[in-house]
């Protein structure tokens, strides 16, 4: 199965992104405010909707109408999600001793990438876009447990932790997202196959570099 091949991509990858001060600042309650704010600034108001479009483009030139329900599912939970977190986030700001989100900003550049090759690779086929749509769901449900199950007792960030779960139902979604690649890797061309593999190693990659940019905060020159 495809799927197969796709993880041991993964893997190593998934490794780094749980390791990086980002995810392992949130189990400990040693990262930053700022840091939290940051990330869902960008996720939310960025990066989700950029995803919801790709995922709407894949869903419109998709060869099998289960495909296009799912895809079509996956927006309205993609946007959903969105606004549960930054309500989460609202809700529990004072709490935690959060910063307020404030007015909308500027994407940062590397949000900024990571949106422009959304839509880039759902715009370019469908093979193209399932395979850099796919990290996202998968390395969130897989951060998301590993946040679940490795929080450090007493963390700060415990609640928070407990509110950006998906989900135990959240599981039934990665594995129908990864029977629809695998039902793809077994229909397209070996070329197709070959550039769904590739889109998804870059798209991973960017999963890396979505914690980086929350944690060093780069900005535009001036």
């Amino acid at each position: 199965m495809l799927q197969e091949e796709l993880m041991e991509i993964r893997d190593p990858l998934l490794r780094k992104v749980q390791d990086h001060p980002f995810w392992s600042g949130l189990r400990d309650g040693s990262l930053p405010a700022e840091a939290l704010a940051r990330f869902v600034r960008q996720d939310t108001g960025f990066l989700l909707p950029a995803y919801a479009r790709a995922l709407a483009r894949c869903a419109a030139v998709a060869p099998d109408d289960a495909d296009t329900l799912l895809l079509g599912q996956s927006v309205a939970g993609t946007l959903t999600a969105r606004d549960r977190l930054r309500q989460a986030y609202t809700t529990l700001a004072g709490e935690l001793g959060l910063p307020e989100l404030g007015v909308r900003l500027a994407a940062d550049p590397a949000t900024q990438a990571h949106m422009s090759f959304f839509a880039a690779a759902g715009a370019r086929s469908f093979y193209a876009g399932i395979g850099a749509l796919l990290p996202m769901v998968w390395f969130n449900a897989e951060v998301s447990d590993n946040l679940r199950d490795n929080a450090v007792p007493g963390s700060r960030y415990l609640p928070w932790i407990e509110a950006y779960h998906p989900g135990e139902s959240y599981g039934y979604a990665v594995r129908a997202f990864l029977d629809m690649v695998d039902r793809a890797g077994e229909s397209c061309s070996a070329r197709e196959r070959r550039l769904l593999v590739e889109q998804f190693s870059i798209s991973a990659r960017y999963e890396w570099a979505f914690a980086e940019c929350c944690i060093r905060q780069p900005s535009w020159p001036v």
